[in-house]
């Protein structure tokens, strides 16, 4: 029997690789005659520029940037030895929620600066071209404060450069954009690895679907679509750009469509880069099972995330395909079944015993998928 183990990451708890070595582990243990693939998967967020640069052989470099908070912290980012010199920057490395302790995550506060301080580094260090991987942020800034990094003033009513970094809180107060006095960072061809197709505005948009999962009261999410609403609209009067278009352009708290409105960009879905770069079709011909899993499973999964992704490439191979995930909350009226057949897999097991409390099982992630990657692998031989 042949298992091929893709995962994402478990927010908070374990990376992708880590993950698929958790599952890998269960299924020798029910079945040590399968030949296990092992090959994790991103989308964009947290961990997706490990897996292209470990795949594309790119060389490693670290420099001190701003996390969310404006606060010096190191961060990688990574050159390839291709044609190109492609640069591959982690959004999730400078501005990632994972950063911040639960109690300091405020979109209002936080800004994507620290990505700017990235790609910066990027472009000089000579890249080619660029690889930016967005997803998992702690911010809806919309771009502002990676802006800044890169060269731009903010200008406030008096026409004065508001202070770096800006924070989504104070989007209104930008009244125009201009180049700095030093000159703007000219950056090569950017791909923008998009972890969601969502838009930047509405109900679907930056605020209103990822700002409660940063800290965002109901209150905080309406202040934050007025000020993401403002610099749109800012946006396209100074470049000419209408950024409220773009699938994607609301994914990590709206950083594409920030950029998509001073620069030239290629949107693209994360995870096909990924299937791409790691060779998952080639993995997937001749698999008689695939297991996948991410921290949560809900609605946003089919909107760009890997596991659903993965689903819908095995489906494609005719592979059957098990989701192991954290936990999973389908949307009102909808059962976990409806979910498993949304998302593309035959079902969804929820590793997370009720009634444990949320520290004690994300310390437990890596017990409880070897134990459900076991018990699936029985149940598959038992014909269930």
């Amino acid at each position: 029997m042949r298992v091929l183990i893709a995962p994402d990451k478990f927010k908070e708890a374990l990376s992708a690789p880590a993950a698929a070595a958790a599952l890998a582990d269960g299924v020798r243990q029910a079945r040590p005659d399968a030949e296990v693939i092992v090959s994790p998967v991103g989308d964009g967020g947290e961990g997706t520029g490990a897996i292209l640069a470990a795949a594309r052989g790119a060389r490693e470099h670290v420099v001190t940037v701003r996390d969310p908070l404006g606060r010096p912290r190191a961060a990688r980012w990574w050159l390839a030895d291709d044609e190109n010199r492609t640069g591959i920057v982690e959004m999730a490395e400078a501005s990632g929620l994972a950063l911040l302790a639960p109690a300091e995550r405020d979109p209002l506060r936080t800004s994507t600066y620290g990505t700017g301080e990235l790609l910066r580094a990027a472009a000089a260090a000579g890249a080619g071209a660029l690889a930016l991987c967005v997803g998992g942020s702690a911010t809806v800034d919309g771009g502002a404060g990676c802006l800044q990094a890169l060269g731009w003033d903010l200008l406030d009513e008096t026409h004065r450069p508001l202070p770096a970094p800006l924070p989504g809180g104070r989007l209104p107060e930008i009244h125009a954009v201009r180049a700095a006095a030093g000159g703007t960072v000219r950056l090569p061809a950017v791909r923008i690895l998009r972890d969601v197709d969502n838009p930047l505005l509405g109900p679907n948009g930056a605020a209103a679907v990822f700002g409660p999962q940063k800290g965002a009261t109901p209150e905080a999410v309406a202040l934050l679509e007025a000020g993401l609403r403002h610099w749109a609209g800012l946006l396209r009067r100074t470049f000419g750009r209408d950024v409220t278009r773009p699938a994607g352009g609301g994914a990590a708290g709206g950083l594409p469509a920030g950029l998509a409105g001073a620069y030239e960009v290629r949107l693209v879905p994360g995870f096909a880069e990924v299937a791409a770069t790691i060779g998952l079709a080639d993995k997937l011909a001749g698999a008689d099972l695939c297991l996948t899993g991410e921290g949560r499973m809900d609605g946003q999964s089919v909107r760009g995330k890997a596991a659903a992704s993965v689903a819908r490439l095995a489906r494609a191979f005719g592979v059957p395909t098990v989701a192991v995930v954290g936990a999973a909350a389908p949307d009102a009226g909808q059962t976990l079944a409806d979910l498993a057949r949304a998302v593309g897999v035959e079902r969804i097991v929820v590793i997370s015993p009720e009634g444990v409390p949320h520290e004690q099982a994300l310390a437990a992630t890596a017990e409880n998928l070897a134990r459900a990657a076991a018990e699936v692998m029985r149940g598959w031989a038992a014909g269930r």
